[in-house]
């Protein structure tokens, strides 16, 4: 018979330590694995630029305290907890009407699960628009990702081409310059900064909260409440 007895902290079943902790767990294994990605792909870049002025390569310790990756990293993890700090208390004080990221304004009641009202029109159809509009939150989102992926992909060759062609050296072609590791160290000190961010607002907001911001639990929520 499978474990069901309640957990001591929650009305459901008993979940193992991975389930009970599979987002943030998920999330710090993408943080490290952009941050691998990152230190490679940056000493790469490095020892090449050291290469071409003749200059002996560094080893993967010296990089770690080199001025380009200490540089590059915390210049990242510096925009995400301002932009992370000032969204918690931003949403303290203001609101967005529709916005599930928004607080309801003062004097109104918390709207229930769905609010009484008409749905919208791809929801009520049904069959395959209802399934592909409870997905398109996400979808948009990441066809967002793809066309920024794609023109920072298009931009960083551009300026890498005219870079060459100053040196007089021949300009590499599009598909190649996406195997170039200067391009990727540029977008894996992002992303490394971004799954960090989200990380640890999740974990903090498990234990710390922020009176009247939709970011944080009620303040005498218990540390053991999911949801807010």
């Amino acid at each position: 018979m499978p474990d069901t007895a309640p957990d001591s902290h929650s009305r459901g079943p008993k979940r193992s330590f991975w389930t009970r902790n599979a987002l943030s767990i998920v999330l710090l294994a993408l943080f490290f694995a952009s941050l691998a990605g990152q230190i490679v792909s940056g000493r790469t870049v490095l020892n090449e630029e050291r290469r071409e002025e003749s200059q002996p390569a560094l080893s993967w310790g010296a990089y770690l305290g080199s001025g380009q990756f200490i540089s590059a990293t915390f210049e990242n993890w510096e925009s995400e907890f301002l932009q992370m700090g000032l969204y918690v208390l931003l949403t303290v004080t203001l609101r967005q009407r529709g916005s599930a990221e928004s607080r309801p304004y003062p004097g109104e009641e918390p709207p229930p699960r769905v609010d009484p009202g008409p749905r919208p029109a791809w929801a009520a159809a049904g069959g395959w628009r209802r399934t592909l509009y409870g997905h398109s939150l996400s979808t948009v989102l990441l066809l967002l990702f793809v066309i920024a992926f794609a023109l920072h992909w298009w931009g960083s060759w551009r300026h890498q081409a005219d870079e060459a062609l100053t040196k007089g050296q021949a300009p590499p072609g599009l598909l190649e310059y996406l195997g170039d590791a200067q391009f990727w160290f540029e977008s894996l000190q992002n992303w490394q900064s971004e799954f960090l961010s989200v990380f640890a607002l999740v974990v903090l907001s498990i234990f710390l909260r922020q009176k009247d911001s939709s970011q944080s639990k009620h303040i005498d929520a218990p540390h053991s409440q999911t949801g807010d």
